[in-house]
């Protein structure tokens, strides 16, 4: 298998023996655990995600993290990538870890359509942050992976995505943090 990976790109190999769906087997995440900084959702396919985190997180997708060996990436890793969506902090609630960003809005309905732009990503991406329309104009979102209690990379590809959607028209002035 050594030659293998001497041979082809990483992803290239990694492509070749994970199945349609995304599933790997012990083996495979054994030869890419010993290869390449892994995240800490160890066997589980969101682990593995974490090997391409230097392409652009919004045309990423979440995948589903089923597994109950899944546990919350490190502060460390949570570190390294907050650096990728710009205007999200890293906050602790109690031991958990979560992202959490805040705009000003228009008006209490420009909120609401903030709301409606960010759930139909979010239920597309099969993964809901919290949403809080504080005040009339004060729009915070919250992500975290629930299952597990803090962050695996699918909360930072959902901000990523997040950031990507066009919102300027509900915004009161340039996003706070």
């Amino acid at each position: 298998m050594s030659r293998l990976l001497q041979k082809a790109p990483l992803i290239s190999v990694f492509q070749s023996l994970v199945g349609a769906h995304g599933r790997s087997s012990g083996r495979v995440f054994g030869i890419l655990e010993n290869n390449v900084g892994v995240s800490s959702c160890r066997k589980s396919v969101c682990g593995f995600r974490a090997l391409c985190t230097g392409k652009d997180l919004s045309i990423k997708k979440c995948v589903p993290c089923d597994s109950k060996d899944l546990r919350p990436m490190t502060e460390q890793a949570a570190s390294d990538l907050i650096t990728k969506v710009d205007g999200w902090n890293l906050v602790s609630e109690g031991d958990a870890l979560r992202l959490k960003k805040i705009w000003k809005v228009k008006s209490f309905t420009k909120g609401l359509e903030m709301f409606k732009l960010i759930a139909d990503v979010a239920e597309a991406e099969g993964h809901h942050p919290d949403l809080h329309l504080v005040g009339w104009n004060n729009v915070t979102v919250e992500i975290w992976t629930h299952a597990v209690g803090g962050l695996t990379e699918n909360d930072f590809i959902l901000a990523a995505k997040i950031n990507a959607l066009n919102m300027q028209h509900l915004l009161r002035r340039k996003a706070t943090n």
